[in-house]
């Protein structure tokens, strides 16, 4: 493959298409330095909009909660705000996030690390609902219906996603209006989103207008196509839920503009950054200073929330020369994370151990 021209007296590969640029304008991610904060600015917190950001009236916007209940029924935004609501903190992560590291490379939206966030999330708990609509005897699903509509494979659909009676029972499962103290953003989903902590992102339904109760497990394309963890193109796979741990570090010192790689002064020099899991809290994170061949521990602070990420920091004698900085998490299942990162044909789960090269001098 050729190259083409980059930054003055450099080449790129030519190896991302005008349509992954296109994705990667559409959706943004969060920029690193971030992780200093516990809860992600609103701007800062990454996106991924599949579609089109749906025009929503708010005034003759209803929720419609129905299918095997005994008591359909439809809310207004302030029917819905009238309820006994939460406010919570929780960290959100593309299934996609890391794949545009792989070799081969999966086409798609291309992030590198940058697909996570942490915002503090306003709403209703869903199962109070579901009770009060009264679930049949007979369900055993429940769908999320998005406004958001588009076509994916030759598929035209509206999003939507389904949770089974167990997992949506979960006591943290919300259907949230506000983020980080204020109405969620057109681009989060206004007026009202799902909120699945501990799972991927594509499991909180955005822009959301109608919850149905079904009888047959949900064959729709978002559920059975796509976000399943497939080592061949032949592969069933299994359904993408929970998020793979993982620690990300905030890269030290100052950046190249073109390259990003950091530059740092020799000394003590503090290495921070977060890490999390959607299997349960992170016990023990560990950093290298030499691309993974020996690691120490570093402080980790306990968790705030079930899922929100922890804080984690070491101080590093930074000698001159050249080095690869990394970090890795262990959580209370047991989940280590990978130093080197399984294929898959989607790209997902992608929790290797992230490398950031510095220079000291």
């Amino acid at each position: 493959m050729g190259s083409v021209q980059g930054w003055p007296g450099r080449s790129v590969e030519a190896a991302f298409s005008l349509e992954e640029v296109q994705l990667a304008a559409r959706n943004h991610g969060m920029p690193l330095e971030m992780l200093r904060h516990g809860i992600t600015p609103v701007g800062m917190h990454y996106l991924l909009i599949h579609y089109d950001i749906p025009l929503v009236h708010p005034g003759s916007w209803r929720l419609h909660v129905d299918g095997a209940v005994a008591n359909p029924a439809s809310y207004s935004l302030d029917d819905l705000q009238a309820l006994d609501h939460v406010t919570r903190p929780v960290t959100m992560e593309c299934a996609g996030n890391g794949r545009a590291r792989l070799d081969p490379r999966v086409v798609s939206q291309p992030w590198v690390h940058e697909a996570v966030g942490t915002g503090e999330w306003t709403g209703a708990l869903l199962w109070p609902l579901l009770q009060e609509a009264g679930i049949e005897g007979d369900a055993v699903e429940v769908v999320f219906h998005g406004l958001d509509r588009g076509r994916e494979d030759g598929v035209e659909q509206t999003y939507a996603r389904s949770l089974t009676l167990d997992d949506a029972r979960r006591p943290a499962v919300m259907l949230a209006w506000g983020l980080n103290g204020g109405p969620l953003p057109p681009q989060h989903g206004y007026p009202l989103r799902l909120v699945v902590p501990g799972w991927y992102g594509m499991a909180s339904v955005k822009w959301l207008d109608r919850i149905t109760v079904v009888t047959e497990p949900f064959e729709g394309f978002q559920q059975t196509q796509v976000y399943r963890f497939r080592t061949a193109d032949d592969d069933p796979g299994v359904p993408l839920q929970r998020i793979a741990p993982r620690a990300l570090l905030v890269p030290p010192g100052i950046p190249d503009f073109f390259t990003r790689e950091r530059y740092v002064e020799p000394g003590r020099c503090l290495i921070e950054g977060r890490a999390w899991s959607g299997h349960g809290a992170i016990v023990r994170v560990e950093v290298s200073a030499d691309g993974g061949a020996t690691w120490v521990d570093a402080d980790l602070d306990p968790p705030t929330f079930a899922y929100a990420w922890q804080a984690w920091s070491h101080l590093w004698d930074a000698e001159p020369g050249e080095h690869v900085l990394c970090c890795r998490a262990t959580d209370e299942a047991g989940n280590v994370q990978p130093v080197e990162q399984p294929w898959n044909t989607g790209g997902y789960a992608v929790n290797d151990v992230q490398r950031v090269p510095v220079i000291v001098a």
